[in-house]
């Protein structure tokens, strides 16, 4: 598949009428969308926007990409703008961006779609193409300068396709400037569609330039390409691991290790390979763990929050799969479920056997597995997961799972460092033996004799506190709990309470969660509302956008909202608080409790209280939020 097939003439813009980074983006997503290539324009903004937080795609040298895999994709497409003039971009050398390129990559996209989306990323270090692009006078030229080049690298390289994809091709023979072997390195971006191709490249050109032994391993969209042997890792003078995501570490321990954002690929190729020829890099111990030295730039691995992430985000299918059976069970009776119960149904008795008994069961075990791998990589899942277990099954709950992930983790990289001065010759049973034996029994004891009990009588105290709340003290928490989920729309704020509920249902009180579902479904919702009320407040693709934002909202997904709230924050991002606290608050007071964890109006059928005064607190919440932002945002002129 040629780029020509994915970047048309209807999604070219030769001259773009924005003039901020925020107006490109709107601008490009609306071209993707006028084309037919989206399934869902406000998805799709949010799901580039949510990459734009992570890092710029302005990446320098004029060029930016913005760009996201996801559902709201019908079709892979490329959207082409051109502003000669140049756009404040928050480019990484500091400098206006003149050409974008919007990569829309659908969820299911196939290797062959994302070969040649990767390979867009690779044609346009080259300076001559970009020239051309900016002098290009029509679409029909834009896409022939792009087919040009397309062209002439596959005359030169039979096949192009897959050596630029992976990356594969070796430069010539050493030179002296790398007496002690190859350079190796690992590029990985978030999504890994163009910067984990761009920072190859980049790298590979350069060293290829300066007669450095070079071969580098891509994890991109596709899965791990032109993976590195453990020959070359063993012959390595060193390895540069540019990568905003976490890649496969423990096979470059004892190895000269520069770590730094995928970025530094495309920025700094030259000063990392020259760098990793001297060794001026510290030496990888295993664990994350590095010997530091002084002005050697490295990739923060560490954090709470996405180690608690990791563990959260992989544990949330058990959680919502089974939540969601154990509430199903509920429509036949609250004790359905119970064979001794008189309202016993056997259909009943299978949904809450699959559900709670087995997917629901391992909710904690799997949160903490992951939290320990994010922290300690492979040899911390098993003690995790074995400490998850323990707080699942001796009363600690949600809790208790949390602290076995955070406890295993650092445990296993404690035990790595004490590993360390073994002999070679060991370095085989290590993570088959010695750290899941020493990682399980270590874990093993401190949640027995430090962890469990205490915080079971915490858990134990939290529910009862919550048990006895009165109305006034309800609705305060309800207040709170809905306008977290508001905050930050699928951020650190809107997962704190999110866990909170969850932990909540695990420890048998749903009416948290309930507050915290109102709350999340309710700034689409009052957006939508928004936008079909006070339409002269809104453009007429915030207008269309807005349309959608009643699916996401009646499904439950909050992100709905970040379009809006990115275009203007102050006067949105309040609106979408206050109304999200009145829906917690009023769910609390009408005494809703939700056993399913995440569903939207799917599941609001199987609450505990009236479905219809739960509807009523949403709605009345929606109409808040939809309320003050008629109010507050000004009309525009279109």
């Amino acid at each position: 598949m040629r780029i020509t097939e994915l970047l048309r003439k209807d999604t070219v813009i030769l001259d773009l009428t924005a003039s901020s980074k925020k107006q490109v983006i709107d601008e490009l997503c609306a071209k993707l969308d006028e084309a037919g290539r989206l399934n869902d324009l406000a998805e799709f903004k949010a799901a580039i926007l949510r990459r734009e937080e992570q890092s710029t795609t302005g990446i320098g040298e004029g060029i930016a990409i913005p760009h996201a895999k996801t559902s709201a994709v019908k079709t892979p497409a490329i959207a082409f703008g051109r502003a000669v003039e140049g756009i404040d971009y928050e480019a990484l050398d500091g400098q206006p961006s003149k050409l974008f390129f919007m990569i829309a990559a659908s969820e299911g996209a196939n290797n062959e779609h994302l070969e040649t989306l990767a390979r867009l990323s690779s044609l346009l270090m080259d300076t001559a193409v970009r020239e051309k692009l900016l002098e290009a006078p029509t679409e029909e030229d834009v896409l022939r300068v792009i087919d040009e080049k397309e062209r002439e690298l596959a005359g030169e390289e039979p096949d192009v396709s897959e050596k630029k994809q992976e990356v594969d091709r070796e430069p010539q023979e050493a030179t002296e400037a790398s007496p002690l072997g190859k350079v190796l390195a690992v590029t990985a971006c978030p999504t890994g569609i163009a910067h984990t191709y761009m920072a190859a490249d980049a790298l590979k050109a350069k060293a290829e330039e300066m007669g450095i032994p070079f071969k580098v391993e891509t994890n991109g969209s596709g899965g791990v390409k032109n993976r590195l042997t453990k020959q070359d890792i063993e012959n390595a003078t060193a390895i540069i691991v540019a990568a905003d995501r976490q890649v496969e570490m423990e096979r470059f321990a004892g190895k000269h290790v520069i770590q730094v954002p995928v970025a530094e690929g495309i920025r700094r190729p030259k000063e990392l390979l020259e760098q990793a020829v001297k060794q001026d890099a510290p030496v990888y111990r295993g664990g994350g763990s590095a010997e530091n030295r002084p002005g050697v730039p490295r990739q923060e691995r560490t954090g709470f929050y996405k180690h608690l992430m990791s563990g959260v985000s992989n544990m949330l299918p058990f959680v919502v799969g089974g939540g969601i059976l154990i509430a199903i069970s509920f429509l036949f009776g609250i004790h359905a479920a119970d064979p001794n119960d008189p309202s016993y149904n056997p259909i009943a008795g299978v949904l809450a056997e699959i559900g709670g008994k087995n997917a629901f069961a391992l909710m904690i075990p799997v949160l903490a597995a992951f939290i320990a791998m994010s922290i300690a990589d492979r040899p911390g899942f098993a003690p995790g997961m074995v400490g998850g277990l323990m707080a699942a099954t001796g009363g600690a709950g949600f809790l208790g799972g949390l602290i076995a992930g955070f406890l295993a983790g650092y445990l296993v990289v404690g035990l790595k460092k004490a590993f360390a001065r073994l002999p070679h010759a060991l370095d085989g049973i290590k993570s088959v033996l010695l750290y899941p034996l020493f990682g399980i029994l270590l874990t093993g004891l401190v949640m027995i004799y430090i962890v469990i009990d205490p915080v079971k009588a915490v858990n134990e105290g939290l529910t009862a506190w919550l048990s006895g709340m009165g109305t006034a003290n309800l609705v305060v928490l309800g207040l709170i709990l809905g306008g977290m989920m508001a905050i930050d729309m699928g951020g650190p704020i809107n997962k704190a309470a999110f866990t909170f509920g969850i932990a909540m249902i695990d420890a048998g009180n749903y009416a948290p969660h309930a507050a915290i579902m109102a709350g999340g479904m309710t700034p689409p919702l009052g957006l939508a509302l928004a936008t079909t009320f006070f339409k002269n407040r809104f453009t007429r693709a915030e207008r269309d956008a807005g349309k959608t934002c009643y699916i996401m909202g009646l499904s439950f997904i909050t992100e709905g909202a970040i379009p809006f709230a990115a275009a203007d924050p102050v006067r949105v991002i309040p609106s979408l608080i206050a109304g999200s606290a009145v829906a917690g608050a009023l769910a609390m007071i009408f005494g809703i409790g939700l056993p399913a964890p995440h569903g939207g109006i799917f599941v609001i059928p199987v609450v505990t209280g009236s479905a219809l005064l739960y509807l009523l607190a949403i709605i009345a919440g929606a109409v808040v939020t939809a309320l003050l932002v008629g109010l507050l945002k000004k009309p525009v002129k279109e």
